[in-house]
């Protein structure tokens, strides 16, 4: 099975993926899958039907207001990233996470680099699939290189001026 890093308590652990990501054009094998959003809205009943844990990936140009009514059924949400600098799958994390209190997985996918962990955390990515080969250890420097935040996120970590009117 494919690893992925997965944040826990403020700690980053490489861990085993359950989950198979199952491509549009290819039987759906057995067992806990991630699956397009056209393909869940097609096939989701009946893959949830059978016991299955479902995920499904959303492209940046999907809307996680597609999945609102499906939310708690889903296990994994996995935002794609297409480019680096293409962050739309923020806000979708953040909505997922704030919106729509989503307790399930959220995973980056597609180009996610260590620079950016700091920023996924607090939109409230909780699982990353790395394209540059990155560690645990590495992510977990990244996301806690700044000790102060300056507004709210949906990692519920204290702005400075909460911190500094205690």
């Amino acid at each position: 099975m494919p690893t992925r890093i997965r944040l826990d308590d403020r700690r980053f652990a490489l861990v085993e993926d359950p989950f198979t990501a199952v491509a549009d054009d290819i039987d759906v094998p057995p067992g806990d899958v991630i699956i397009s959003l056209t393909r869940f809205q097609a096939e989701g009943d009946r893959l949830l039907s059978e016991g299955r844990a479902v995920g499904v990936r959303l492209e940046s140009e999907e809307t996680v207001e597609a999945l609102a009514y499906d939310l708690p059924r889903i296990a994994v949400v996995a935002l794609a990233f297409p480019k680096y600098r293409d962050g739309r799958a923020y806000t979708s994390a953040r909505l997922l996470r704030e919106r729509y209190g989503f307790q399930g997985e959220v995973r980056a996918v597609g180009d996610v680099l260590r620079e950016q962990a700091g920023f996924m955390v607090r939109c409230g990515f909780d699982a990353f699939e790395p394209a540059d080969g990155s560690t645990p250890e590495q992510w977990e420097r990244a996301a806690h290189r700044f000790r102060h935040v300056y507004q709210r996120g949906a990692d519920d970590r204290p702005p400075a001026f909460v911190e500094r009117a205690q």
